[in-house]
């Protein structure tokens, strides 16, 4: 477990420079991968715990999560194998068996599934509060709740429930409130500053931003980061210390990828919103969004992931995909392609019929997750999706 301390720097400082980074004459200027799943030690008079990576706490991945610790201005940080892991590792540490979980009812595919059907069998439960009942937090809230769960933003709905309100009701009665903030990013959104306790995301996709590594973080007060990393230390999802560094390597970028991205997503939302082909844009940066003032008053910017309802259904969405050819049609979010994806097949895979009409997951919605492109490049081409959706799903 990483721990972070002393003043606060800029986002765009701390990207890149390791807080205490030793600079003597002749040392690294990019910290060096330690590729060592084991280290010298162990004895009677020795280090006060073994250092070894599937503790996580090998110094690479220390220094990374150590500098998440500090984006997110939290007091700790663990980093581990997947974002899953993440979300995983934290709800095992922080419930036991006879606990009980509110949840908002917009989720992740795989961490619906989880707290749905895996959490039931260790005996904890799940309540699921609708985004457009605020008042169902309190009317969840049991003795035995032990977290609250949400999204900011949701995926793949992209809805921004309000954690102020569900964070005062949560801390005045002695819940942690946990959040997954994969889609906004530290840079986008302190969720700290907004009421939150644990921050959890997908490092996989903004934080390490090049497509090529999968890993998790879990950030919040260090008392917690102990249970978590006590969990990882039990179930095994510790992160490669390549992939450590590699996810180091991403954070250095992240602010300047974000803030490109933010913009690109928003020319191509506002352009979108005008389509005959569309019958609706998703994009918190949109005046017409449910929830936009929220976005303005807490969101640094409004991220690079929007999504789309296209006229004509599915036929029209699988067009649209299919003709594409400077997006990607691919999983996931976050790097340097633009990639686009139908939910329904890919991160809400096996999410039954019911639940993705309620969460808005209908036949013809197309996820876009902007990249680094050039965006008249990416207007001409999802002009090209358009008309091919046009002629496949006779708008």
């Amino acid at each position: 477990m990483a721990k972070r301390g002393g003043s606060a720097r800029n986002a765009r400082t701390a990207a890149i420079h390791p807080k205490g980074a030793e600079r003597v004459e002749g040392s690294p200027v990019v910290a060096p991968l330690v590729q060592s799943a084991t280290f010298y030690g162990g004895g009677r008079e020795g280090l006060r715990e073994p250092l070894y990576s599937r503790y996580g706490n090998n110094p690479t991945q220390r220094a990374v999560a150590d500098k998440v610790a500090e984006l997110e201005g939290m007091e700790a940080g663990v980093v581990l194998g997947s974002g899953m892991a993440a979300v995983a590792m934290t709800v095992l540490a922080l419930t036991r068996k006879g606990d009980h979980i509110v949840s908002s009812a917009s989720l992740y595919g795989a961490t619906e599934l989880l707290f749905r059907e895996e959490l039931p069998r260790r005996g904890v439960e799940a309540s699921f509060v609708e985004l457009d009942r605020p008042r169902g937090w309190e009317e969840a809230l049991r003795a035995n709740t032990r977290i609250m769960y949400l999204e900011l933003p949701t995926n793949p709905g992209l809805r921004i429930p309000d954690p102020r309100p569900v964070a005062e009701l949560a801390h005045a009665n002695g819940i942690v409130l946990v959040a997954d903030t994969t889609f906004a990013t530290p840079f986008n959104l302190r969720a700290r500053d907004h009421g939150v306790d644990v921050v959890v995301q997908s490092a996989t996709k903004y934080l390490g931003g090049h497509s090529d590594l999968v890993a998790g973080v879990v950030t919040g007060p260090e008392v917690v980061l102990a249970r978590v990393e006590a969990m990882l230390r039990l179930y095994g999802p510790a992160l490669d210390p390549h992939a450590a560094w590699l996810l180091d390597r991403g954070l250095r970028t992240l602010p300047l990828r974000v803030q490109t991205q933010n913009r690109t997503a928003r020319v191509l939302a506002q352009w979108l919103e005008g389509r005959a082909e569309v019958e609706r844009v998703l994009y918190p940066g949109l005046p017409g969004h449910p929830d936009h003032h929220l976005a303005r008053e807490m969101f640094r910017g409004h991220g690079g992931v929007l999504a789309v309802v296209l006229r004509g259904g599915a036929p029209a969405a699988d067009a649209f995909c299919s003709a594409l050819e400077v997006a990607a049609p691919a999983p996931s979010f976050g790097g340097p392609e633009t990639l686009v994806s139908q939910p329904r097949f890919t991160s809400h895979r096996g999410v039954s019929q019911g639940e993705l009409d309620a969460q808005g997951i209908v036949e013809g919605f197309v996820r876009i997750a902007v990249g680094l492109e050039d965006p008249d490049d990416l207007q001409r081409d999802l002009e090209g999706g358009l008309a091919a959706a046009t002629l496949r799903g006779s708008v």
